[in-house]
């Protein structure tokens, strides 16, 4: 066993989640499995997959089918309910953060089909169009050259428990505010236990303030969440510039807030994986696929025996 592959107890978690192919002999999941780890983990190009693997073809597309058919969401989704079946999610405190992730230059030029080329064009146009009005919706951040289409910054929005491990992803290019992504990432939370419905609702949820906005306190209210979220320099002026038609100042728990950090950690877990602190993958389907490739197995080697 190489350094960084699973271990035979880890193995044992997550081999009822790979399928098998249709047809042809049946794969060494396990090998494949530890080799898209590793290119993961060192950020090397598929081609370079050591020879105890495999065929890097072929590690590379059991990797597209596996990313195709959600079986990373799935892993990781499954690695959670393990670990409530367990008892050892905390849903105390739930905190959200962002991070950018660089696009590296084999990320970009990606074929696109002459059709969507023109379609993406159009887009543009448009989007010109906008700018030049002030109501520019810039979905993505883009550079095109001749027949290739290439993202140059991935933004990563997430919201970790206390042991600092990945709850729920949203992946936006890299210039989208965090704060429209704040109620995205709290609706993907869902911790299934062994009977009964999913649990989607944290106790409390700290965020910094690039978070506040009068919407997400509203929604944290209507959920009943306790909002762990400071106000803005700015929206503490505007609402005492109003006086008593202003409102209430914002509660606000300090001494919670300080357990903000265990979504920073988690970052930094995430980052330990060079191919996912620099984007190396053309599509987001690949790189969303090694970030839930990254959650499962954060999860199922902080599992505590039972």
């Amino acid at each position: 066993m190489a350094r960084g592959d699973l271990s035979d107890v880890e193995w044992e978690l997550v081999e009822p989640f790979l399928p098998l192919g249709g047809r042809g002999p049946v794969p060494d999941l396990r090998r494949l499995f530890n080799a898209v780890m590793w290119r993961f983990r060192t950020g090397r190009p598929w081609r370079d997959v050591p020879q105890e693997y495999g065929s890097w073809s072929t590690v590379y597309g059991a990797f597209q089918r596996w990313a195709a058919a959600g079986t990373f969401r799935m892993l990781m989704g499954g690695m959670i309910a393990e670990a409530a079946a367990r008892d050892q999610v905390a849903l105390d405190l739930v905190s959200v953060d962002s991070t950018v992730a660089r696009a590296h230059h084999h990320a970009a030029g990606m074929a696109v089909d002459p059709e969507l080329l023109d379609e993406l064009e159009k887009a543009v146009a448009e989007e010109k169009g906008l700018i030049e009005r002030g109501k520019a919706h810039r979905w993505l951040r883009r550079t095109r050259t001749a027949t290739t289409w290439c993202v140059r910054t991935t933004k990563t929005h997430l919201a970790a428990e206390r042991r600092c491990r990945r709850l729920s992803f949203v992946l936006t290019p890299g210039q989208d505010a965090d704060s429209p992504r704040f109620v995205p990432v709290l609706e993907g939370i869902k911790v299934r236990g062994p009977v009964g419905r999913p649990r989607t609702r944290p106790g409390a949820v700290a965020a910094d303030k690039t978070h506040s906005s009068r919407a997400n306190r509203a929604y944290l209210r209507r959920r009943r969440i306790r909002c762990v979220i400071p106000e803005k320099a700015d929206q503490v002026a505007n609402r005492k510039k109003k006086g008593s038609r202003g409102g209430r100042p914002v509660a606000h728990d300090p001494d919670l807030y300080k357990d903000r950090n265990t979504v920073e950690r988690c970052i930094n877990k995430i980052k330990e994986w060079r191919g996912l602190a620099t984007r190396y993958d053309k599509t987001a389907t690949g790189y969303l696929a090694g970030l839930h490739l990254r959650g499962a197995v954060i999860w199922i080697r902080s599992l505590r025996p039972t």
